[in-house]
């Protein structure tokens, strides 16, 4: 486990690469090098952020952690979507992710653009095959869709993208960050809980937390961007401040960015205690997602 989420189980981790791995095999044919362009970027080195987060939702709420594995493996194969498409010329322009080339880079940009609409559909194929209480996956496969798609994810990176250039504004960021962040950090606790059989007050709670932990973790990104190196990182720095990006730190500054961030951590963990959750790991990633150095 990388430093500064020593509460969460190594075990964790380890099972959500084995089923990463599995759910996304390598398969011979015509379409072998479409599938290794999907295993490049859903296996490379990342922090397991999303996956864990939906383990640690479900034993919140008193249920077996591995209830929300595939559905955190869901969440990471969206995150590896987005990931892929947003290195791309047309959006970023990036020729590292994690400290190698981006996909586009190591293959081709049609090869790219595939792999992340096959990992799309990967993620809903694994996500609707879970073995629980229908009704949950269904909710689930709801939430899931709500955070990624034109009010969530991609609305929000599309104008983050649209409005590269344009003078920073707080009406900005307030559209952009939760949406692009925050909406499938969200989702990801939500599902956790529901998988792990938590009531409805308990998974609105997570809901709560997750979405303001997207926040503050974007809001550290955006500051990481500014005053990290590409050594720490493993991708280019500086870049959304050449590129006119909608950041906090160029509408608030370093400081009070910093500032922000600390305060929707306070709200994220306030939720959680609105219900009695009590989850070391969940506090821990709390404080890790202002703290981290990458």
């Amino acid at each position: 486990m990388f430093a500064g989420l020593e509460e969460v189980p190594r075990s964790w981790l380890s099972a959500i690469e084995s089923r990463l791995d599995l759910l996304c095999q390598l398969k011979s044919g015509p379409s072998e090098r479409l599938s290794e362009a999907m295993r490049y970027s859903l296996l490379s080195s990342g922090k397991r952020l999303r996956p864990i987060l939906a383990l640690a939702s479900a034993e919140a709420v008193g249920g077996d952690p591995f209830s929300a594995i595939d559905a955190g493996c869901a969440i990471e194969m969206v995150h590896a979507f987005s990931l892929i498409h947003d290195d791309l010329p047309a959006i970023d322009n990036d020729d590292l992710r994690r400290g190698r080339p981006t996909l586009h880079k190591a293959f081709d940009e049609m090869t790219a653009i595939l792999a992340g609409d096959a990992l799309f559909a990967l993620a809903y194929e694994t996500l609707s095959s879970i073995k629980a209480e229908p009704a949950r996956v269904t909710q689930s496969v709801l939430l899931l869709s709500q955070a990624v798609g034109r009010d969530g994810l991609v609305g929000g990176e599309y104008v983050d993208v649209v409005m590269e250039g344009e003078a920073a504004s707080t009406e900005a960021i307030d559209y952009i960050h939760p949406r692009k962040t925050g909406a499938l950090f969200a989702a990801t606790c939500a599902m956790g809980g529901l998988l792990g059989g938590g009531t409805n007050l308990q998974v609105t709670a997570l809901k709560a937390y997750g979405a303001d932990l997207g926040l503050a973790f974007q809001i550290a990104d955006d500051i990481l961007n500014e005053t990290s190196t590409e050594e720490q990182l493993g991708k280019p720095v500086g870049n959304d401040r050449h590129a006119g990006k909608q950041t906090f730190p160029a509408v608030y500054g370093v400081d009070r960015s910093e500032e922000l961030a600390k305060d929707a951590i306070s709200r994220a963990i306030g939720a959680l205690q609105s219900q009695g959750i009590e989850s070391p790991p969940l506090f821990q990633i709390a404080q890790f997602a202002v703290s981290r150095k990458h």
